[in-house]
């Protein structure tokens, strides 16, 4: 009880300066209603009420007194009252993932069945399943970096799409991650509400490591295309110059989970979290008693009572 009332506020407190009017004129109507007020000064009062005619007790329930209260109660309705913090619709939504997934002729090795870029796909369309709901980019990359889908939650599309992709309509050999990653950022930078960036690679050039350096972010995490007994020391000082996290291919879904737990965790900015934080507002409440109160005017006779 005590922290509600320490929490009571009005989002807007402004509008409570339209009571000011509202008991000026029931002071105004209160003063030019009283005809024996003017007789006061000059006549006793215990002789007063005797010299007047109609001044018996008058019922207090006066079309000012309800118009006073409906006028209070408005007022306070639009001034906003709240001692309770509204949940955000984005508060349990998961953070948005951009995938960087190489499309070069390494990719089409057969060490991983059927190719790298087979399991590739499979692995994204097991993390589109376990991130059921959560809004994911791609991004194809080789000599060039091109964005295929910005983040959608329709992840039958994002599958589809990658399905479609080889290296023969690549306008590039190459391997430009660096640029790739950079565009990653633009696009989650451009959704406004944050997000990590995936990359499914088997190797990375070292001509990158510079340029993937300037980009770096700890939101970056990859997954490494490459049997376990494949030296991947090219993907480890790719994580190291983003300060990501390397996430190494398991024939089940161990490293799809992994990376999901992380996406979950990371990639929220503060303006999605600080959605939370809004008040729910109390006073719509007050309409059913303000709507009472308006009945009353349908009475026959009330304003001239």
């Amino acid at each position: 009880m005590i922290e509600t009332l320490s929490a009571f506020h009005f989002q807007r407190p402004l509008w409570l300066l339209a009571l000011i009017p509202a008991f000026v004129l029931v002071l105004l109507e209160y003063r030019a209603a009283d005809a024996a007020g003017r007789w006061r000064r000059i006549i006793d009062p215990e002789l007063l009420k005797y010299l007047l005619v109609g001044n018996g007790p008058v019922s207090r329930i006066t079309p000012n007194a309800v118009l006073l209260v409906a006028w209070t109660l408005g007022t306070i309705a639009v001034a906003g009252p709240a001692w309770q913090r509204e949940p955000s619709p984005f508060a349990d939504a998961k953070p948005p993932v951009v995938v960087v997934l190489k499309v070069t002729p390494s990719m089409m090795t057969e060490d991983l069945a059927p190719t790298r870029l087979d399991r590739a796909r499979q692995k994204l369309s097991d993390l589109l399943s376990m991130r059921e709901g959560a809004a994911t980019g791609l991004i194809a990359y080789s000599g060039s970096s091109h964005l295929v889908l910005p983040p959608t939650q329709d992840s039958g599309v994002v599958l589809d799409l990658a399905k479609a992709l080889s290296p023969e309509i690549m306008p590039k050999e190459g391997d430009d991650l660096a640029k790739a990653v950079a565009l990653a950022q633009r696009v989650l930078a451009g959704n406004g509400h944050g997000g990590s960036i995936l990359v499914m690679a088997d190797t990375v050039a070292s001509d990158q490591l510079a340029g993937l350096g300037e980009t770096r972010t700890a939101a970056t995490t990859i997954l490494s295309l490459l049997p376990p007994n494949l030296d991947a020391a090219s993907i480890g000082e790719a994580a190291r110059a983003l300060r990501g996290t390397v996430v190494a291919t398991t024939p089940d879904q161990a490293d799809i989970a992994a990376i999901a737990r992380r996406l979950d965790r990371v990639g929220r900015t503060a303006d999605v979290a600080g959605e939370g934080q809004h008040w729910q507002e109390a006073g719509y409440w007050l309409t059913p008693l303000f709507a009472l109160l308006a009945l009353l005017w349908f009475r026959r006779g009330w304003v001239l009572t």
